[in-house]
């Protein structure tokens, strides 16, 4: 399950890629059409800025804006970037493995088995996910995995 922190910053990114950063939109502009607590939104659209993923522009012209395209930024990316890794278990994790404290081998692990397929079927969807995906009301993640 996400977090609510990282749902929040992936409808703030859709709300800044339907702008199409023909102007900086105001915190409480996304806020009130996302339904996301204000002070709360603060500090995501600060962690985004502080990793590239937006911009802040100051003054009477002033808001947020997206630094990279919506095509290019994935759920898989804000989902990690927000919660850590995706991975099921931490023996599967690409960005922070340990092996699992009551493993005797990975091998011969039955469970893993099932879910490196879980993983990896997961990592296929969220990193062809996009922001822009978001905007057309359509998954092409999914277009592409049933194709």
């Amino acid at each position: 399950m996400i977090s609510q922190k990282a749902k929040y910053a992936l409808r703030a990114l859709a709300a800044l890629a339907r702008a199409d950063n023909k102007r900086p939109m105001l915190i409480a502009e996304i806020a009130e059409q996302q339904k996301i607590p204000k002070k709360f939104l603060e500090q995501i659209l600060l962690d985004l800025k502080h990793r590239g993923l937006v911009m802040s522009k100051r003054g009477k012209e002033g808001g947020y804006l997206l630094l990279k395209p919506a095509e290019e930024i994935t759920f898989g990316e804000i989902l990690r970037m927000i919660d850590g890794p995706i991975a099921p278990l931490p023996c599967l994790s690409q960005t922070a493995y340990r092996k699992c404290d009551d493993c005797l081998s990975e091998q011969e692990c039955e469970i893993r088995h099932v879910f490196a397929r879980v993983a990896e079927a997961t990592r296929e969807v969220l990193f062809n996910a996009t922001i822009a995906d978001t905007l057309d009301g359509q998954n092409r993640a999914a277009v592409v995995l049933a194709g």
